[in-house]
């Protein structure tokens, strides 16, 4: 099938060949010329008629100047980076096919947490069930099944997850202490993660995080009135005065990644002035996710929110441009897109792992497809010491691509989102293999705002036609490279 997808953002006419990845940008000429072309192509239209009508609607042009971008489109055709045919969708069944390993764990070292958020999926930390912490015997045995579990890779990801994590720090230092010790006798390779809502933040952690940990990702959801709302401490009071201080001492000591992540609700449907008010307290590694929640809770996103929050995101994505050119720039987790490499095609379209390569533990050692279906005992796989049990479950997750699902199937964004998340699919559905609605158009505008940005930022789009440029996103030629140099014959990362 061939795609592709038109859209006008922030004064740029911008062309996504979805099954290439080439993303051209262009004058308003070309933009109407693509879809009469397309209407040639496929008998709709005669070339005349169609040259007649742009003459009509293009006074200023002659004849001759809208043969040659007509020459220039069916170039960039011929070249296969326009009306490019879909390439993937079996190739991306056997992807998921193959034998897999894990290759990354999410332990909950905490089932409690000092804060009482009204969003949390965690239901405050529990997970609906009773509060607990990892004992340091079953969090040594997670590591030890996932270096069991991990084939060939040598790389291995554990993010330390609660409730909130830090209390439980004595654990989490353990468990580091035992992943170096580990890795000295098998040798792979740890790379250590935490996320926590910055209460029990303190100079030993900081210490601590930029000697052992790879990223750290700070919880807070912008301006303090917004988040002392949804963000109280247990006794009801707002966390904004204790947490901001310490995100900054942790900002300006940081020695490697972060992250500052907010989460907005219908109550904030403004989120871009969250985002804002974090850039101007000096931070510049930015997420602010959308909450998923049931419609009957009053903070959940519907249906009518959904025409603000996307004028959100072009407000927020021409402020990002504004900063950047003025030499302040900052990375937004979701208009993050790779115009030079970025992951394999296959991996974009598969899906995050969640259920094979990437599993959560619980303070008693039970496995779960990811974070957000713990304390669900539908999809308990078994444990740190059997191992995978419930080997359906896995094989459930394994069907989990793009092409599996009716609603990604002919989405232009589906070599960005790999068909979103499987527990907000199963939240609002009852099944794996869905969509949740909002989220994918939330996804399909961010999307292009990203795409916007690169038009606006990146030195890395070429001149390709007389008209405007063009830049690649993605290709298969690209992709069997990345492939065969990091990957081995079951498509798993050999050293990655």
């Amino acid at each position: 099938m061939k795609q592709v997808h038109q859209f006008k953002n922030n004064g740029y006419n911008i062309v996504l060949d979805v099954c290439s990845g080439s993303v051209h940008v262009v004058d308003d000429l070309v933009y109407d010329l693509i879809p009469l072309y397309q209407q040639v192509a496929e008998g709709q239209k005669d070339k005349t008629s169609a040259v007649e009508e742009l003459l009509k609607a293009y006074p200023q042009e002659t004849e001759e100047s809208i043969l040659e971008a007509w020459e220039a489109v069916q170039a960039l055709e011929e070249s296969g980076k326009l009306f490019a045919e879909d390439k993937y969708q079996n190739a991306v069944i056997d992807f998921k096919a193959r034998k897999t390993v894990v290759k990354a764990l999410c332990l909950n070292v905490s089932h409690d947490c000092n804060l009482a958020c009204k969003y949390c999926f965690a239901g405050q930390g529990e997970y609906h069930g009773d509060r607990a912490l990892m004992s340091v015997e079953v969090g040594k045995a997670a590591l030890d099944f996932l270096i069991a579990n991990s084939g060939n890779r040598r790389n291995l990801e554990v993010d330390f997850f609660g409730g909130e994590p830090l209390m439980n720090f004595d654990v989490v230092k353990e468990l580091v202490a035992y992943g170096r010790q580990r890795e000295k006798e098998t040798g792979k390779n740890f790379r250590f993660t935490l996320t926590t809502n910055g209460i029990l933040l303190n100079d030993d952690v900081i210490d601590f995080a930029n000697k052992e940990l790879k990223n750290v990702v700070l919880s807070i959801d912008g301006r303090k009135l917004v988040n002392d709302a949804m963000r109280p401490t247990r006794n009801g009071k707002g966390s904004y005065d204790v947490i901001l201080p310490k995100y900054k001492e942790f900002q300006q000591k940081r020695k490697g990644e972060y992250y500052i992540r907010g989460t907005f609700t219908h109550h904030n449907l403004d989120f871009a002035e969250d985002v804002k008010s974090l850039m101007d307290e000096g931070f510049n590694v930015i997420s602010m996710e959308p909450v998923v929640a049931p419609p009957e809770e009053d903070y959940a996103i519907t249906e009518a929110d959904v025409p603000v929050l996307k004028e959100q995101y072009d407000i927020l994505a021409k402020e990002l441009v504004d900063r950047a050119l003025a030499g302040h720039p900052v990375t937004f987790f979701h208009f993050m897109i790779d115009l030079t490499g970025g992951p394999c095609v296959y991996k974009r379209l598969s899906g995050c792992g969640s259920g094979t390569e990437y599993l959560a533990v619980t303070p008693w050692g039970d496995l779960y497809p990811c974070h957000q279906f713990v304390g669900n005992e539908d999809f308990k796989l078994g444990d740190v010491w059997k191992g995978i049990q419930r080997t359906e479950i896995v094989d459930e997750f394994k069907q989990n691509n793009v092409y599996a699902k009716d609603k990604c199937k002919e989405c232009f964004a589906r070599f960005f989102c790999s068909g979103g998340c499987a527990a907000n699919a199963y939240q609002f559905h009852g099944k794996i293999l869905e969509a949740y609605d909002i989220g994918c158009e939330l996804e399909r505008k961010r999307v292009e705002c990203a795409l916007m940005m690169k038009a606006a930022l990146a030195d890395t789009v070429t001149s390709a036609t007389p008209r405007k440029k063009t830049g690649s996103l993605y290709s298969d030629e690209a992709c069997d490279e990345l492939c065969e140099e990091t990957c081995d014959e079951t498509g798993n990362e050999k050293d990655a």
